[in-house]
């Protein structure tokens, strides 16, 4: 199919800074507070980035890419130390912190997706992830066609995933990145979480130096994901891991499909889902056996035959998802999360709202990992926001149908989040029925 230039799409972006363990009692009204303004205002300067030409684009009046509105709002939430990302984030057992960031598009660069771990000294890793993805342009094009050493060294050259401070920070001065001394990502409130946590795994018997029922320890990221008006969908996410998690720990944040995932797919129009799956197939005819034909005709009535549709009828979907997951990172590996919510969505086929309430809502696949060990370990833990873009084209190639929804779900106490509705309104929530008070909770 000959697909003709789409119309104009709206630009669609939600953040996230965390889920777990947040309870009224873990999180008391004035730090409620401080996380909500935090998300309003990250919102509020991306959204007013995301809706603005910018410098290099001002001339063509083109918007900001999905790539360049994630990566934006993850730099807001990096510099925020409220969350556990660059300068927010937490410390390993020894000490240390060891940041991780990923990006990922639906289409548009040849890599596709990007991580990075392992880094101590580069002040946003989500930059050096992102510069990473654009440098690949470039990168596997010289490594494919070089007959002997690659020329530009240092390059990230055909690899998707970095690991280690020397490695990270050499690129990163490469790219022309902020690199900061190990002291920026400091900050007193971690040094407490991490102190305290390690003494309790000291005296109490069993307790976890990551995980408390009575304090909300970061084991969670920060992440973003965009939509662009190409119909792009990019997801962003970076994180400092799991409070007191071994130095040298890699997680789910830079690891392709378990923390992470963007793509598209298509699939013939839902014109006629009533058809059991069975007897789907792509393309404008279905043809059924005589003897199929008459177990089917004793049943229900006779199937319409697939004919071609005309013109302004709906003959192919296409769905663009991205998503951010969020929580006990070692839970999202052991099922490849969030690729797993894709993977349902465009084979089951479902929508992408209801394939992320059956891995991460309550009940779902990430909770019953943890086994018998749910609610006392913070296994299992965690959430996923998303935005899925659906675009149904007649025969002709022309769009008939544009739809674009704001996906999030999440199976523990909550889960820091803001976006903009579909009326342009902001919210910021942390539980699931939030209205910006603790009111509700108690």
């Amino acid at each position: 199919m000959d697909y003709r230039r789409q119309t104009s799409i709206k630009p669609r972006i939600i953040v996230h800074g965390g889920a777990g363990n947040l309870t009224p009692s873990t999180l008391p009204q004035e730090l409620y507070q401080e996380y909500r303004r935090a998300l309003l205002s990250i919102l509020s300067r991306t959204n007013e980035f995301m809706n603005t030409p910018n410098k290099e684009q001002a001339v063509l009046g083109r918007l900001p890419s999905a790539l360049q509105t994630a990566t934006f709002a993850v730099c807001l939430l990096e510099d925020e130390p409220l969350f556990n990302s660059g300068r927010g984030a937490v410390f390993t057992r020894d000490g240390i912190n060891e940041l991780e960031a990923s990006v990922m598009v639906s289409r548009g660069y040849k890599k596709r997706a990007v991580g990075v771990s392992g880094i101590r000294s580069v002040k946003n890793p989500i930059l050096l992830a992102s510069k990473m993805l654009e440098a690949g342009e470039k990168d596997l094009e010289a490594s494919s066609a070089a007959s002997g050493p690659v020329a530009d060294i240092p390059s990230a050259q055909g690899h998707g995933h970095l690991h280690g401070q020397e490695l990270t920070e050499t690129l990163a001065q490469k790219y022309g990145l902020d690199i900061v001394d190990p002291s920026y990502f400091f900050t007193q409130r971690r040094w407490d979480e991490h102190v305290r946590s390690l003494e309790r795994e000291k005296t109490e018997g069993g307790a976890s130096a990551s995980w408390s029922k009575t304090e909300y320890l970061p084991q969670g990221t920060c992440g973003a994901v965009s939509l662009d008006a190409e119909g792009v969908v990019c997801v962003a996410t970076s994180t400092g891991g799991l409070t007191n998690k071994l130095t040298g720990r890699i997680g789910d944040t830079p690891t392709v499909g378990a923390g992470f995932w963007a793509g598209e797919w298509e699939r013939p129009a839902e014109h006629q889902q009533w058809l059991p799956a069975l007897f789907r197939e792509p393309g404008p005819i279905v043809q059924l056996s005589a003897g199929l034909s008459e177990l089917l005709g004793r049943c229900m009535s006779a199937p319409p035959r697939y004919l071609p549709l005309g013109s302004g009828e709906a003959s192919l979907r296409r769905v663009s998802f991205a998503a951010s997951g969020t929580g006990n990172g070692d839970s999202f590996l052991r099922i490849a999360a969030v690729r797993s919510v894709a993977a349902r969505a465009e084979w089951k086929p479902e929508p992408s709202s209801k394939s992320i309430t059956a891995i991460t809502g309550p009940g779902g696949e990430l909770q019953r990992s943890a086994g018998d060990r749910w609610g006392r370990t913070g296994e299992g833990q965690g959430g996923m926001i998303g935005i899925e873009l659906v675009r149904d084209y007649d025969a002709r190639g022309d769009i008939v149908r544009i739809r674009s929804e704001i996906l999030q779900d999440f199976n523990c106490g909550g889960m820091f989040r803001a976006w903009i509705d579909d009326d342009g309104e902001p919210h910021a929530q942390v539980w699931r029925d939030d209205d910006g008070t603790l009111d509700k909770q108690r």
